[in-house]
């Protein structure tokens, strides 16, 4: 591997420092760093770490996330391969494993803890304790990925109990999933083992769970977005908080990452050194992480910016590779072959309707909230045509519908949702959180069922039916979540998609992102699994109607 030296102003987050400096890179590693009386107006830092996040809702396998994310300055990512692991179980981690290995971008993977994430749903696996400790004993595998089931943690549940005692065993960090948790049961949770939590979006949510010894990571992602609720946390507990994205759609990826994050808090006064902290230090730390923090004997994994203001990426480095420069990736394309696990089949739009027990029917509905995972469960008046439930485009409340994936023969479940805003037409989904079954919301059955049925015929993707026989759509070859193609063109297929949804008159600023968050039960308040409707406050099924 060549040598070679690298001069620019250096910000040293250990010394809290920024001086001109020449660094000499050797087989791979800092091999010396010279102070000097002057360098380039370039600013040399580590590189990114995003601290959590789930590769496949990017719809790029990992080899191609990484050509997007290196130009943003992030070398790195804590990656969860739960949504594959729900649809292909050890299988599906393999693939990510040996995609990544073939890029020069630092991956590492968990042990996904919640796989299903509940017995209330149809998952393609089951990893229980057995396939968990065999996969913690893997050196590819650095930590327990999210522990979502916190009622099995709680109420002491044998299998939740051994997957955890499995990760200490093995020396490996514990990451947790408890939104809305507070008092005592964050004090009980964390003396689990739990480490960490990503589903704050209260300040003193967070506080409570930093107080019982966990450190918090601000997320941002397509979807979810805490940034603003959390981010004076950068200067309360510098060393308690990491910077993550959780879910990252291929259309923001195109345009920023961890970097957005940095800019913002640096924007808003934090300061620079704590700001760093959370986006590069913390997570190498917390994880043990074999990434270089621009210390001698490190490995070089850096990045040039070209103020400290905007963190513009001139240059990325990892490994010593120069992997990007100029907002271009220089890494080489990864062939693999597609996995997938699709067993679903056509339906009719009679698979849809629901049967009104009443002529003035009160129902359950859930209303998505912009910006959040969580939803809110309210009650409205039914609409009633021919003697079934149907959507009510003028209240906004439309049909929602999760088709199980696995199982041919299974019922469709159906229920209602808010804030969705569509007028015309139906969106669909095979990127379902965490079972990744076929997701729709509608206006009427017609429009669902088409969405629905191009799905079955690409065996997984995202669709927009404009009405019955008009039906865009794009194919996610691997497992029903990741596109074969590379990040820039999946990006613009899918800004395509998003378009037509907004066209429909979907309001939200992530369709297809909010639509996969509808089937993840283990974030309350209401949302829809393919076997019914779930309420999360109490953990058990409910009716359409009420009464």
């Amino acid at each position: 591997m060549s040598s070679f030296t690298i001069s620019g102003q250096l910000t040293d987050l250990f010394q809290r420092r920024i001086y001109p400096a020449i660094i000499t890179v050797k087989n791979g590693y800092i091999a010396a760093i010279e102070e000097v009386a002057s360098a380039p107006s370039k600013y040399i830092l580590p590189g990114f770490v995003d601290a959590h996040i789930h590769i496949e809702s990017s719809m790029l396998v990992p080899s191609a996330f990484a050509h997007m994310a290196v130009v943003h300055g992030t070398v790195a990512t804590v990656s969860d391969p739960h949504e594959i692991a729900n649809v292909m179980g050890m299988e599906g981690v393999q693939f990510m494993i040996d995609n990544s290995k073939q890029s020069p971008f630092k991956f590492f993977f968990g042990a996904p803890s919640c796989v299903p994430a509940t017995g209330f749903e149809t998952a393609g696996y089951t990893l229980d304790a057995d396939a968990v400790k065999e996969l913690l004993n893997n050196d590819d595998i650095w930590y327990l990925s999210e522990v979502m089931n916190y009622p099995g943690v709680l109420h002491g549940d044998a299998q939740v109990a051994a997957k955890i005692a499995a990760a200490r065993a093995a020396g490996k960090p514990v990451d947790g999933h408890a939104p809305g948790m507070r008092g005592a049961d964050v004090v009980k949770y964390a003396a689990a083992g739990i480490t960490t939590d990503h589903e704050c979006f209260k300040l003193d949510e967070a506080l409570d769970k930093i107080a019982a010894g966990m450190s918090i990571l601000i997320r941002e992602g397509s979807a979810a977005k805490n940034f603003e609720a959390l981010c004076e946390l950068i200067q309360l507990h510098p060393d308690k908080v990491m910077f993550c994205s959780d879910d990252k759609h291929p259309d923001e990826l195109v345009l920023h990452h961890i970097n957005a994050l940095v800019e913002r808090a640096v924007k808003k006064g934090y300061d620079l050194f704590d700001v760093l902290r959370a986006a590069c230090v913390n997570p190498v730390y917390h994880y043990d992480l074999p990434v270089g923090l621009l210390q001698v004997h490190h490995p070089a994994d850096f990045i040039v910016v070209k103020d400290l203001e905007h963190f513009g990426v001139l240059q990325a480095f990892i490994g010593g590779n120069m992997v990007a420069r100029n907002g271009k990736s220089l890494m080489d394309e990864v062939p693999f072959l597609p996995i997938n696990n699709f067993k679903a089949e056509k339906r009719t739009a009679i698979d849809f309707r629901i049967k009104a027990r009443s002529e003035t029917p009160v129902i359950r509905v859930i209303e998505a909230i912009e910006g959040q995972l969580v939803t809110n469960g309210t009650e409205a008046k039914g609409k009633v045509e021919n003697g079934y439930l149907v959507s009510d485009t003028e209240q906004d409340i439309l049909k929602i519908a999760v088709v199980n994936r696995y199982e041919p023969s299974a019922p469709a479940a159906v229920a209602f949702v808010k804030n969705f805003g569509l007028k015309i037409g139906a969106i669909a989904s095979t990127v379902a959180h965490d079972s990744h079954n076929i997701i729709a919301v509608g206006t009427n059955d017609d429009s669902i069922c088409a969405a629905v049925n191009r799905l079955v015929e690409c065996k997984g993707g995202i669709a927009v039916a404009a009405d019955g026989n008009t039906v865009s759509s794009m194919p996610l070859e691997v497992a029903g979540l990741m596109s074969v193609k590379g990040g820039r063109e999946v990006a613009a297929d899918y800004s395509q998609l998003d378009a037509a949804a907004k066209k429909l008159g979907c309001r939200l600023h992530a369709p297809f992102m909010t639509l996969s968050f509808m089937a993840l039960l283990v974030i309350p308040a209401l949302k829809l699994s393919d076997k019914g409707l779930f309420d999360g406050a109490r953990f058990e099924f409910t009716h359409v109607e009420v009464g």
